[in-house]
């Protein structure tokens, strides 16, 4: 089965994540796209080191794409809403082994975002791994 990406846009049609992949190099973009690509082929088979969920409480529900390029590490925060179609909701280049939790919480605010203007009833599915 293939799974269907969607990139998070915003009220006003700005699409956040789209500008961070677009504002990074050349070759760390070709690397995050070809992420991307596994995660569109393989769905929720895709595993670490490739997809990790977010522990805690807070977090139910969101996941996230990890991307090494050389040095540079980004992540992009996703979630499964309905079907098979995720949302890439925030990305961003992490600079220590904790990830921030203001890159989280923009995650969770887009996350909630999104089901209020999208989905029928609010909620979104969980993420189940077989």
């Amino acid at each position: 089965m293939k799974w269907e990406i969607e990139l998070y846009t915003k009220a006003n049609n700005e699409n956040p994540v789209l500008d961070f992949i677009e504002s990074l190099p050349a070759k760390h973009r070709a690397k995050v796209y070809r992420e991307i690509d596994l995660l569109e082929e393989f769905g929720i088979d895709l595993d670490y080191p490739h997809t990790c969920d977010l522990k805690g409480s807070k977090n139910k529900g969101l996941w996230e794409l990890r991307i090494k390029f050389s040095s540079n590490i980004s992540r992009i925060f996703y979630f499964l809403p309905e079907g098979n179609k995720f949302v890439l909701i925030h990305g961003f280049v992490k600079k220590s082994n904790e990830t921030p939790e203001r890159e989280i919480e923009i995650a969770r605010r887009r996350k909630k975002d999104y089901v209020n203007r999208n989905l029928k009833g609010g909620d979104s599915r969980e993420l189940e791994r077989s």
